[in-house]
């Protein structure tokens, strides 16, 4: 389990980048390999989000294994 939440995390940290990219030099960095709007643009960021999701949940789970 921790190698996929690893992978999890490395993906979302890509996602991160990308959206500092944006925010800094307006610079999309997926669409500039997959095109605009294309179905493997909005597969990769569709990718980014659920491992977000995911991440926040295993946030959620390590910080309830602390308190006890």
């Amino acid at each position: 389990m921790e190698t996929v939440q690893k992978i999890l995390l490395v993906i979302t940290i890509i996602g991160a980048i990308n959206w500092g990219l944006i925010g800094i030099m307006d610079f999309d960095l997926v669409a500039s390999i997959f095109g605009s709007a294309t179905f493997f643009t909005k597969m990769i960021y569709t990718i980014v989000g659920i491992c977000g999701i995911i991440n926040i949940g295993i946030l959620m789970a390590h910080l309830d294994y602390k308190r006890d």
